[in-house]
Order: structure tokens, then C-alpha cells, then sequence
């Protein structure tokens, strides 16, 4: 009966998402844009879903019981999505674009990394597991991502004391330059504002391929430099430092183990350590298998996006709301947060920002959704389509595979899910990305930033492991004590 019931809520939940589609498609031929990040976001949902997919299950998985078959899944869909961003690259229909690089992304990502740990998941894995009836990743999501991104971005006051002077100055230059350019008067007045135009807009911008070409790359590079270079070494090195240091010793021991039994000398060479490294990346066959297809999806979405903008002549989906008489949705320079390829946390922000607005607190007076990203209503967000389709997408799942739970947190993981969220929220905007647009669509794409970002949320993700492990040992000792 149960089977039935979830089979029923399956194909509901998947018919529904037909409904919306196709009236959307009846209002205007423009939501096909719209309808493209509604359907990559339900099968990034699904693939998430299915293969266990969320970064702070890595991190905890190995650092706290020494299992890599999280982290390794994430690097195989990292080498595959790196081989197809280089062959959109290479027949120009891509949409990436790299970030500014700097410090910066290292000390985001290691507050996200924290947060992500406290939290339970990550930006993507706390979306799937709302799918999955996860309450405390909703409170993740509500207060951390959405309302906590927005009154990050917008807080003035005393943080602005803080900031130096010299983001302050050049702050004022830029804004001058682009009033005296376009005749926009930028809003520049929070600590973020001063941050984001007078600091970050500041940084240097590039992918290996560029580098490595002197700035006009052709096929070679995005192969050899973005794929090669910057994503497939780095990913199989960090492989192969993860099979030695957790799985190697117990690959090799029932090797020999193997070996006496069938009356061999028990000597292991070369061949026996790559046994070993396959070993370990098959050793769920579940994650890796999904690894291969997010790579691939991931890739697809791109495709797909670059030829909605060809299709419509548009590089923002703000243009289109322009032409539908939605004004009001775009930003003072006339986009919306349109990334053009698998992303999380800015589209939570606008949603977060939506509702402070309607409370009234003004979200238009800041860069980051005034000048930048815009706040459209919430039917007519892009991106955020793309985020509600990860949750039902995953819930579709996890219906069909009778692993849906609605689960109600305790007052503990209700403080962790906050305070994890709050951390994930304030650690994605000064890198202005998270898991996935600040570490692994960066560095699949050819952005070292990918990889200066994912090394701060490991760091962050391990100091989170400990602190947790710690605070529960404590918390048996307290018990124990009592009893």
C-alpha cells in the first residue's frame, strides 16, 4: 500500500510540473526559458537524490569515519562535466564565466564548509533532502539561505566601520565611472556594496586556458588547460591521496590476506594499487554511476541554455521579462539573476529578499539585488525554478525508491540547522557562489577559484567534523554522568 501511495505521489508531483510547463508555455513562448531550468533542476534533484550526493555528507563520511565514496562521486562528476565544458567551449556555447580571484574565496569557503557540516548538507544537499521531507534542511534553506543571504547583503551600520578605506575609495570611483558611462546611479550603501564594487570588481578574472594562451585560447587549451590542468590532474591527485590515506591499508591487507590463502607470496606491485584505486570508485557503484550523469547533465544544461539565448537573442532572462512588460522584476541595469548553468544560493537569497520587501524593508537599495541580480517575483525566477525542481525532482525520487520521511527536527538539530544555514548563507555571497557555482562548476570550467573555494570548505568542513564530534562526546559524557 505504501509502494502504491508513493508511486501515486510520484507521477502527481511529475504531472503537476507538466501543468505549470505547459502553462507557462501558453502565457508566452519566452518561460521556454523558464521552463528549461525547471526541468534541468528536476533532474538534478533525481540525481542528487539517488546518488546520496551532497558535499558535507563527503566530507563528514571521510573525516569522520573514513569513508570515501561521497568524496570520490563528486570528483568523478567533476573530471566528466570538465570534458564537456571544454567541448561547449571549443564549438562556443557555453555560458561560464570565471570569478574575481582572491583571498576572499578561501575564507568563504571555509565558513560555508562549517556551516554546510552543522547544517547536515550543503546548498544542493540540503535542497534534495527538503525533497525528502528533511525539516531540519528546510530550516537550513529558510533562514539561512534565503533570509539570511538577504540581510547579509543589505546590513549597514556599524559593519560598515569596518570596511578600509580603500574599497570605500574605489567604491566611488566605479560608481562614478558608471554614472558618467551609462547614467546609472549605482546603490551603494551597505558593507556588501563597498565590498562588491570597490574590492571584488577589482580582482583579476581568468581560466587556465586563458592564461596559458595569453588571453585568446583556442580548442587546445580549453582541452589541455581547463580540463586537463585544472580539473582532471587536481581531481585524480586528490584521488589518489584519499585511497592512501583510507581505504589503501585495508585494500592491501585483504589482498595479502587473498594472496596466502591461494598460496602466493603476498607481495603487491603497481597493478594492485590501481586495483585499489578502482576498488574504491566502484565501491558504490550508486554514487559514481550519478556522478557520471551529473557531469554529463550539468554539461547538457549549458548546452541548452546557450541555445535559448541564440533562440531568443538575449543573454539575460531579464531582457525577456523587458519584453513581457515586467519591469519591475529586472535590476537598474535591466538582468535577473540568470547564471546559465547549474546554481545555488542567489536565487534563495531573492526569495528571502522577496519577503523582507513585503514586510517592508527596501531590497532595492544594495548592489547585489538592485544593480546585479534583480528581485522578480517568485513565478517568474528563473533560477529559482531550477532550485523548487531539485526539491520535487529528489522528492520524486525518493517516492519512487520509498525513502521519503517527513521528519520532524529535535530543538538541537533545529539550533544546527539554523546556525548551520546562517554560515552557508554568509559564506556563498563574498565568494558569490557556494558548493556548486563557487567549487565545482568553477572548477570543472577552468577557474582556480574553484579549487582556492573548495579548499576552504574542506578545511571549514573539517574543523565542523571535529567541533560535532566533540560536542556529542560531550554530550554522551553529560548523559552518561547523569545516569
Amino acid at each position: 500500500m505504501e509502494e502504491k501511495r508513493n508511486t501515486m505521489w510520484a507521477f502527481l508531483i511529475t504531472g503537476v510540473l507538466v501543468l505549470i510547463s505547459l502553462l507557462y508555455w501558453a502565457a508566452d513562448t519566452y518561460y521556454m526559458y523558464l521552463i528549461v531550468y525547471i526541468w534541468f533542476g528536476y533532474a538534478y534533484g533525481m540525481m542528487l537524490q539517488y546518488g546520496r550526493f551532497c558535499f558535507a555528507s563527503a566530507s563528514r563520511d571521510l573525516f569522520a569515519a573514513g569513508v570515501p565514496r561521497m568524496a570520490v562521486g563528486i570528483l568523478v562528476a567533476l573530471i566528466f562535466f570538465s570534458v564537456v565544458q571544454a567541448i561547449l567551449e571549443s564549438v562556443n556555447m557555453s555560458t561560464f564565466h570565471a570569478a574575481p580571484f582572491g583571498i576572499h574565496m578561501l575564507i568563504s569557503g571555509s565558513v560555508f564548509g562549517v556551516g554546510m557540516v552543522l547544517a547536515g548538507g550543503c546548498a544542493s544537499g540540503s535542497l534534495y533532502k527538503v525533497g525528502e521531507g528533511n525539516m531540519t534542511s528546510l530550516l537550513a534553506v529558510i533562514f539561512g539561505l534565503c533570509l539570511g543571504q538577504a540581510i547579509f547583503v543589505d546590513v549597514g551600520g556599524i559593519f560598515n566601520n569596518l570596511m578600509p578605506q580603500s574599497w570605500v575609495d574605489k567604491a566611488m570611483q566605479t560608481a562614478a565611472a558608471i554614472k558618467a558611462g551609462s547614467g546609472v546611479e549605482i546603490p551603494i550603501n551597505s558593507w556588501f556594496d563597498h565590498y562588491l564594487v570597490g574590492y571584488v570588481w577589482h580582482k583579476p578574472q581568468f581560466t587556465i586556458a586563458k592564461l596559458i594562451s595569453g588571453g585568446h585560447p583556442s580548442n587546445i587549451h580549453y582541452f589541455v588547460g581547463n580540463a586537463l590542468i585544472n580539473s582532471i590532474i587536481p581531481a585524480l591527485l586528490i584521488m589518489c591521496i584519499i585511497y592512501y590515506f583510507f581505504p589503501r591499508k585495508v585494500f592491501m591487507k585483504r589482498k595479502k590476506k587473498a594472496m596466502k590463502k591461494e598460496g602466493l607470496e603476498p607481495n603487491t606491485g603497481l597493478s594492485d594499487e590501481f586495483a585499489g584505486m578502482w576498488s574504491m570508485i566502484t565501491a558504490s557503484k550508486r554514487t559514481s554511476l550519478m556522478g557520471v550523469l551529473v557531469g554529463i547533465t550539468a554539461g547538457l544544461h549549458i548546452l541548452t541554455m546557450a541555445g535559448m539565448q541564440q533562440k531568443f537573442g538575449v543573454k539575460n532572462f531579464g531582457t525577456l521579462l523587458q519584453r513581457m512588460g515586467h519591469f519591475s522584476d529586472v535590476s537598474l541595469k535591466g538582468t535577473v539573476f540568470d547564471p546559465g548553468y547549474w546554481y545555488i544560493t542567489s536565487q534563495e537569497g531573492q526569495v528571502g529578499a522577496w519577503i523582507l520587501e513585503k514586510f517592508g524593508w527596501n531590497m532595492h537599495d544594495n548592489m547585489f539585488f538592485g544593480y546585479v541580480n534583480g528581485l522578480p517575483e517568485l513565478w517568474r525566477n528563473p533560477a529559482l525554478w531550477m532550485s523548487l525542481g531539485i526539491i520535487l525532482g529528489a522528492m520524486v525520487m525518493a517516492r519512487l525508491n520509498n525513502e521519503y520521511k517527513f521528519k520532524i527536527p529535535s530543538l538541537e538539530l533545529v539550533i544546527w540547522g539554523f546556525s548551520g544555514g546562517l554560515l552557508m548563507g554568509f559564506g556563498s555571497r563574498p565568494s558569490l557562489g557556494c558548493n556548486i557555482g563557487g567549487f565545482f562548476i568553477r572548477a570543472a570550467g577552468g577557474d582556480p577559484n574553484g579549487w582556492v573555494y573548495g579548499t576552504g570548505m574542506v578545511v571549514g568542513a573539517f574543523f565542523g567534523v571535529k567541533f560535532l564530534n566533540w560536542w556529542t562526546e560531550r554530550q554522551m559524557q553529560k548523559e552518561m554522568a547523569d545516569f
